[in-house]
């Protein structure tokens, strides 16, 4: 090592769980300003989580960003909620609402009542996919799906959760497709209104364990199909984690709760 190391903190916090090795693993490094993007990314590709979240204090909120282990991402949840629950229970104890502002999907809001944080996010409905890559449903294995949509990712749609639970798909070729990644879907189960996995090895994440921002496409699909805009949901991974769900209008609210697991500091 060269020169004087740099001291940050950092954060590991377990998202939509309330308890420890379930839930979503994100990373939070609170900045004093930005540094420069490549060492964002090898910290990310250091920590080897599926996202890892910076952000810096901006007036009244805060600039995020969020960073998987191999590109910077436009929108994520889990990482968002993460970073939320740490300044709010850790840095500034008690705060009821944090506004992020992100350089691609505009301001985001998370509330917190008690121990259930709502992040107030875009709507990005999909649509049927006009074309869909000749690899996808080779890539998936298992049954012919019910349906096909695609946004910013492939939204597949299947009969049964276990059909969505039995999945063990081709990650090689899923990585070479077309689009950011892939979810499945299919009705839920056991009391919940829908289930969902989300496959991202192009991105560095071959299976996230559980993925806010995929809601936003995920929820305006299962309110219009079960006519109703409070919506429960479960990703199915093998972490697995819960997710209360509203549609409301062009935004989308997804609710969830947060365990810390790690604190302490790197060296850069």
């Amino acid at each position: 090592m060269t020169g004087k190391a740099m001291r940050l903190p950092i954060y590991q916090v377990d998202a939509f769980t309330d308890r420890v090795f379930a839930g979503n693993p994100a990373a939070v490094v609170p900045l004093e300003s930005w540094l420069p993007d490549a060492q964002l990314q090898a910290i990310a590709a250091e920590n080897n989580l599926a996202e890892t979240a910076y952000f810096i204090r901006s007036g009244d909120g805060y600039e995020l960003r969020w960073f998987t282990p191999a590109v910077e991402v436009d929108l994520c949840g889990h990482a968002t909620l993460a970073t939320a629950f740490v300044i709010s229970t850790i840095l500034e104890p008690g705060r009821g609402r944090m506004d992020f502002a992100t350089r691609q999907a505009g301001t985001l809001t998370v509330t917190r009542d008690g121990d259930r944080y709502t992040l107030d996010f875009p709507n990005r409905p999909a649509k049927p996919a006009e074309r869909v890559d000749p690899n996808l449903l080779a890539a998936l294995g298992g049954p012919a799906p019910a349906a096909v949509l695609s946004g910013r990712d492939y939204l597949v749609v299947y009969e049964s959760a276990d059909a969505v639970r039995a999945l063990a798909p081709d990650m090689a070729l899923l990585s070479k497709l077309d689009l950011f990644a892939v979810c499945v879907t299919a009705p839920g189960d056991g009391g919940i209104d829908f289930v969902s996995r989300l496959f991202a090895p192009a991105q560095g994440i071959p299976e996230d364990p559980v993925t806010g921002s995929t809601h936003c496409m995920l929820t305006p699909y299962w309110a219009e199909r079960l006519g109703k805009t409070v919506l429960t949901a479960r990703q199915v991974s093998a972490r697995g984690g819960d997710l209360l769900c509203e549609l409301a209008g062009d935004r989308v609210k997804i609710g969830g709760q947060a365990v810390l697991y790690l604190e302490g500091s790197i060296l850069v």
